[in-house]
């Protein structure tokens, strides 16, 4: 006679049960495990990208998102799989918020594998958001909105006048042809809309500098009206999206701040007026730093720009301007030095101002793009966007450059552990 088949089942668990208890394994590892794949990164440090780094912790990864974080002993009963990293700094993929990846054909696999799992591309052909699966996570603006003869087209592609959507520019006339541009690039998948508010002349800056072998055309350039620019900061925030702007002197940054767009690409080339730098403060503009990429503007503008507005509590993110071939086409160490040292404020450097470096790459970076809540820290829910190195990066910005592990959506991608 046949044993009904609710006590073959019974017989398997037991011998399941059996088998898990000799190998060490909790029941909850292997149901863990049976949901979606698991892992768990061990390290002796752990940076969330909101609090102080944490001693002597681990991260258990479930499917494409972080599942918990605790201590090894916590966490070690709930997946099979762990990397020990030992003596190194666990922490957030970082965040790019500029960058011409697409418009420059930089390899994008080559930007994940050193650090940046996440980069806000702003200028270049519309597409809609990409990664986050074992590839660079890639949000695109599209090109960015300008006048008719004005920056980029003229430096980077003079013969095209008009640009388009798969183009670094696309240019507007007036308040109507602005806000059906605003519309395409929403409905195309951008998530902000770029102006540029260029009229060119500012010394050293790249712009100002040959591209190919067109000339630099006469400054001032056209730039896009105050009414257009109203209009299109207007149409981008009843769609729900932030309006970053291009500017590197004073006419396009008080342009800027009357309009009241969200971000400013750079921090500005030529010195800008104390008055309108605290305008902009006022405002709660944001500024994107690219500190290294522009040093050639000289530290009475750039420098000076960024050091008042340090004084005045201006907003920073990160920002290396990945593409430029002054710059690493990754994390930079050098723009993190630069950063902390322009914009701590008035007080001496201290660990605070060392933190809010790396909050700026990663969990303030990812609160602006409006694509996941979590995107930029390591708390349960978070996409597992995730980097590690050898050592301490809070005391050498350096070796972050050269990441020992990295991760996205929950798959290796590096791995020298």
């Amino acid at each position: 006679m046949h044993k009904p088949y609710f006590h073959n089942k019974k017989i398997a668990l037991s011998v399941t049960s059996a088998f898990l208890i000799a190998l060490g394994i909790s029941f909850q590892a292997y149901a863990h495990e049976n949901l979606q794949p698991c892992r768990i990164l061990i390290a002796k440090q752990l940076f969330d990208g909101i609090n102080y780094p944490q001693a002597n912790m681990a991260v258990l990864i479930q499917g494409d998102k972080v599942q918990q974080i605790g201590t090894p002993e916590s966490l070690s009963g709930l997946c099979r799989k762990k990397i020990n990293l030992g003596d190194a700094t666990l922490m957030p993929g970082f965040i790019e918020s500029h960058a011409h990846v697409t418009f420059q054909n930089v390899r994008k696999d080559k930007v994940l594998e050193h650090g940046i799992t996440t980069v806000q591309d702003t200028g270049g052909p519309l597409q809609p958001i990409e990664g986050g699966n074992g590839k660079l996570r890639l949000l695109s603006v599209g090109p960015i909105i300008q006048a008719v003869g004005g920056y980029p087209l003229n430096i980077f592609t003079p013969e095209d006048t008009l640009g388009g959507l798969d183009k670094i520019g696309i240019t507007v006339s007036t308040i109507e042809e602005a806000q059906k541009v605003v519309q395409q690039l929403v409905d195309g998948g951008a998530t902000a809309v770029k102006i540029a508010l260029e009229p060119g002349g500012e010394i050293g800056a790249p712009w100002m500098q040959p591209h190919g072998d067109h000339p630099i055309p006469p400054a001032p350039w056209p730039i896009l009206s105050d009414d257009i620019v109203q209009a299109i900061v207007t149409k981008a925030h009843i769609l729900g999206k932030r309006v970053i702007a291009h500017v590197g002197e004073q006419i396009g940054f008080d342009r800027a701040v009357a309009a009241k767009v969200d971000e400013l690409a750079h921090t500005p080339c030529a010195t800008i007026s104390d008055a309108s730098l605290q305008a902009a403060v006022n405002n709660g503009i944001t500024f994107v730093t690219t500190l290294d990429t522009l040093a050639s503007c000289g530290p009475n503008g750039l420098h000076a720009n960024a050091f008042s507005l340090g004084l005045k509590g201006a907003n920073f993110i990160y920002g290396s301007e990945v593409a430029h071939d002054n710059v690493p086409w990754g994390i930079n160490g050098e723009e993190m030095r630069t950063m902390m040292h322009l914009t701590h404020g008035a007080d001496a450097i201290n660990f605070d101002d060392v933190v809010n470096v790396f909050k700026s790459a990663t969990s303030k970076a990812g609160q602006r793009l409006g694509v996941h809540p979590l995107l930029g820290t390591l708390v349960p829910g978070a996409p597992a966007d995730i980097i590690a190195v050898r050592g301490n990066p809070f005391e050498r910005f350096k070796i972050l450059e050269y990441p020992d592990l990295v991760m996205s959506g929950g798959r290796l991608v590096v791995n020298k552990f």
